[in-house]
């Protein structure tokens, strides 16, 4: 009773243990389930133009924030015969170019490769930001705008409907005489969005501009669009200046939040920036992979992926191992599959994946048949059984050869993949399935042989579908679902399918000759 606890325990630790670990690499991580999982990867190329009058030039610029919803894959900045560096503030990160002297037409370039991630972020920050100033206006704009104020407060419940509702007023298509007073119609965006903030200030509700960048493919000179961002209830909440809508936009990348400028050039006229996008396609297991070694993640830090390519390569194969086991366990205990031996139908299927089945079978089949009748020879020569395996080699050896070499000559490539098959199983196959031949006759060597091939290709369709050899290398805890699986059935002593198929033939015999 004791012994059966403690292997429940082990058992239920293996199991939890190797979910846990998935789950973990999957939630926080993001590891993807599927092999086929793919994200948009954007590439944003910012160029900055410029013209120089000959005196010294310092180019600042801002660049879009590190959160947890964005992963940089890359970030480049380039400019011919300019210093670099960059600076990193309570307000942000901008790029610094500098440079003593310069005169004519500059270029500058920062280019970005990024995608976004499934972690979900609180919207700005939760510090408590400080009271707003109030905006200076002439009487006659003060007089539109407290008289505006007024209006959008009684059609308004709090500050988050209070701010949708004023937005939406800027913006009706019939404006009334204050609107069109306020906004005046040579009136830009930059200037409608400080006119949105400043009309929030007046109301005592704070809030800011945000600058941002639709992610589109194939997009070449864009600008930056402007949203407001306003602290309500604890919390930043972003709104779309043109329609009042609360929230990021999908595939909307925040570039900058707050009022400094965006670009700054000292000792420079005329400068002006423009965005480009490309978007490409990348598996997100590279992406995840990538992103969880650059920050140094100890589970990836300390796992397959730090070894060199060669030897993952290796690993491929081998993470495949245990699915093999679990297969040959469940038809062995299960199923009641006789096999020859416990590890050959393993290998045998391991063969089969580098020689493709169909015609890994029949090199199986023909080495093995040829095998057998040269062993059936040798068992004539009365030789002892060392002598007799180490002929046997020797004669599969060349059987191999044979094959690669005849196939060769035909052009038959496939066939030429023989020497995958390990050599000593097959040595070892053909001696024990002569020895069952003398002792227990032909039929039990059929039964035997076919049900280690049979057991072979089951494991080799398993062990070749897609989504377990994906699994098995990106997720090894799975070995320790597969080791408490196969400790369970270890524990299996009742009827095999076999048998049941067996007993229920003796049952109709019994009850046909009772009526």
């Amino acid at each position: 009773m004791h012994t059966k606890l403690r292997l429940y325990f082990i058992v239920i630790l293996l199991i939890g243990l190797g979910i846990g670990l998935i789950l973990y690499k999957h939630f926080v991580l993001g590891f993807p389930l599927s092999p086929d999982d793919k994200k948009p990867v954007w590439t944003i190329e910012a160029k900055i133009d410029f013209i120089a009058r000959g005196d010294p030039i310092i180019v600042s610029f801002a660049l879009p924030p590190k959160t947890s919803d964005i992963a940089i894959i890359e970030e480049d900045f380039a400019s011919p015969d300019y210093g670099f560096s960059e600076l990193v503030s309570p307000t942000g990160r901008r790029a610094q170019w500098s440079k003593r002297t310069a005169s004519g037409s500059q270029t500058a370039y920062y280019r970005l490769s990024m995608y976004e991630t499934d972690s979900i972020t609180e919207e700005g920050t939760a510090d408590l930001p400080p009271e707003p100033e109030k905006p200076e206006f002439d009487e006659v704009l003060k007089t539109a705008a407290t008289t505006l104020l007024d209006q959008v407060r009684s059609r308004s419940a709090n500050t988050e409907t209070f701010t949708r509702e004023l937005i939406t007023t800027l913006n009706s298509n019939a404006p009334g005489q204050n609107q069109s007073l306020l906004l005046n119609d040579q009136s830009s965006e930059e200037y409608k969005t400080h006119l949105i903030i400043n009309l929030l200030a007046l109301e005592g509700i704070s809030a800011h501009i945000v600058r941002g960048l639709y992610l589109q493919d194939g997009r070449r000179r864009q600008v930056l669009v402007n949203f407001i961002e306003v602290y309500i209830g604890g919390q930043w909440l972003l709104f779309n200046q043109d329609s009042g809508e609360i929230g990021k936009p999908k595939n909307f990348l925040i570039w900058q939040r707050g009022d400094q400028s965006l670009l700054d050039v000292v000792g420079g006229k005329n400068s002006q920036i423009s965005f480009s996008i490309i978007k490409n396609v990348h598996s997100t297991r590279n992406l995840v992979v990538r992103d969880s070694m650059n920050k140094q993640a100890g589970i990836i830090d300390f796992s397959i992926y730090s070894l060199p390519i060669e030897q993952q390569n290796a690993f491929k194969m081998i993470l495949l191992l245990p699915i093999g086991a679990l297969i040959v366990v469940i038809m062995r205990l299960l199923v009641g599959i006789r096999t020859s031996g416990t590890f050959m139908p393993i290998l045998i299927a391991l063969a089969l994946i580098q020689t493709t089945l169909l015609t890994g079978i029949l090199i199986f089949l023909t080495v093995v048949g040829i095998g057998l009748l040269i062993r059936s020879y040798l068992s004539r020569l009365n030789l002892l059984f060392v002598a007799r395996i180490s002929a046997v080699i020797i004669v599969v050896i060349a059987i191999m050869a044979s094959i690669s070499i005849l196939s060769n000559k035909l052009g038959l490539d496939q066939a030429m993949t023989v020497t995958f098959f390990p050599m000593i199983i097959l040595s070892w196959t053909i001696e024990r399935m002569s020895v069952l031949w003398e002792e227990d006759g032909p039929r039990e060597v059929f039964i035997q042989g076919g049900g280690s091939l049979l057991t072979a290709v089951i494991a080799y369709l398993f062990m070749t579908n897609r989504t377990i050899e994906y699994l098995t290398f990106n997720f090894p805890e799975l070995m320790l679902v597969n080791l408490a699986l196969i400790l369970i059935l270890g524990q299996y002593t009742g009827y095999r399918l076999s048998e049941l198929y067996r007993f229920h033939a003796l049952e109709r015999r019994h009850a046909s000759s009772q009526r």
